[in-house]
């Protein structure tokens, strides 16, 4: 059984001929102890998506149910008050009240329903536990981390136990390493309780780290969905191979094509390569992730050779930028081991890993 279930669900903001369609019929599900993440560029209408199940956004059409619940109903003109959906939410900014302890931020919720003084003790001592704050209860905002402060806003969200809890980017305030520890943090928390959980980030790694089941939006639609793996390695479209990885694309032109195969001219050079998506035409994207393409300084098949411009340290890889300028210019980014020095390479692709859309 679902514990979320969204039916082709429209959403516009304005009227009339002035009406900004943001949701065009998105459809989508969470099971029981599964993590979603609505993945996707600025303006796509992830975080609409979540505030329409939230009960903070009222759409125009489709339905929603949580459980076996309607909470919305476009054909009917039914929508139930977000008071009343039973949904745990954690905001992007926290929303913690700054004049409350840690204790006092936990239980705000159960006191508005009117729970008894000692089962509110036992539950709030109950999640701090859980997350790692049972020492910290009489502090107040201003005296934790933003870890800290997370995890506060997180317990918040789970104390009157949920069917769903959603995140909105929660993890985007939190500086470069506090994110990574923050991540493997959620992700052990969800496991480890069980969690169903609808998240909104913009951060594919982030989404790839933490979910179990990742929806691509673009411009108000679903571009794919998919395990992260799949997303990753089995594109359906350019828009997820971009939006997934970090990418190399090149100028190529199709020769021809055996099924899945292609054969292509790539800086004059003809090169093999797979073809991924629906695109049978001549004019084609060509896409490798920087991560596959293999640096050589002899001759290789399927590569095309190029002078090594710079390299830039990452700490356990070295990301090194080849270009050549002038009227057929191009650039390839590859990673190495080790510093480069200046010179020409041969930059081989894997057929398998240059798709072409």
């Amino acid at each position: 059984m679902n514990e979320l279930s969204v039916n082709e669900l429209y959403l516009d903001y304005g009227t009339g001929a002035a009406a900004n369609a943001i949701l065009k019929g998105v459809s989508m599900h969470l099971k029981k102890g599964e993590v979603v993440a609505l993945l996707g560029p600025s303006g796509s209408g992830k975080t609409t998506l979540l505030r329409a199940v939230a009960g903070l956004e009222s759409p125009k059409a489709g339905s929603i149910h949580i459980g076996e619940r309607g909470v919305f109903d476009g054909a009917s003109d039914f929508e139930m008050p977000a008071e009343q959906r039973n949904l745990g939410l954690v905001f992007q900014s926290y929303a913690l009240w700054p004049h409350k302890t840690v204790f006092d931020n936990v239980a705000y919720g159960l006191k508005l329903r009117k729970m008894a003084s000692g089962e509110i003790a036992t539950r709030v001592n109950e999640v701090l536990g859980q997350l790692g704050l049972g020492l910290l209860g009489e502090r107040f905002p201003h005296q934790l981390s933003g870890g800290q402060q997370q995890r506060v806003a997180i317990a918040r969200a789970l104390v009157y136990n949920p069917p769903v809890i959603l995140l909105d980017e929660p993890l985007s305030n939190l500086d470069a390493k506090l994110r990574e520890e923050a991540r493997a943090f959620l992700r052990e928390l969800i496991v480890r309780l069980g969690l169903s959980a609808l998240m909104v980030t913009h951060d594919q790694a982030e989404a790839m780290a933490i979910s179990d089941r990742i929806l691509l939006l673009n411009n108000g639609k679903i571009e794919q969905q998919g395990s992260p793996q799949s997303m990753y390695e089995t594109p359906d479209t350019l828009f997820t191979a971009e939006f997934m990885g970090s990418n190399n694309r090149l100028p190529g032109q199709v020769i021809r094509r055996d099924g899945g195969k292609v054969v292509l001219s790539v800086d004059g050079v003809t090169m093999q390569g797979t073809a991924r998506g629906a695109n049978t035409g001549a004019d084609v994207a060509t896409v490798i992730r920087v991560e596959e393409v293999k640096i050589s300084a002899t001759p290789v098949e399927n590569a095309i050779e190029l002078p090594l411009l710079t390299c830039m340290y990452l700490g356990d890889r070295w990301e090194c930028l080849f270009h050549r300028s002038g009227h057929n210019e191009i650039s390839l980014r590859a990673y190495s081991k080790y510093k480069l020095e200046a010179g020409m390479y041969w930059l081989q692709m894997p057929a398998d890993k240059l798709w072409v859309f």
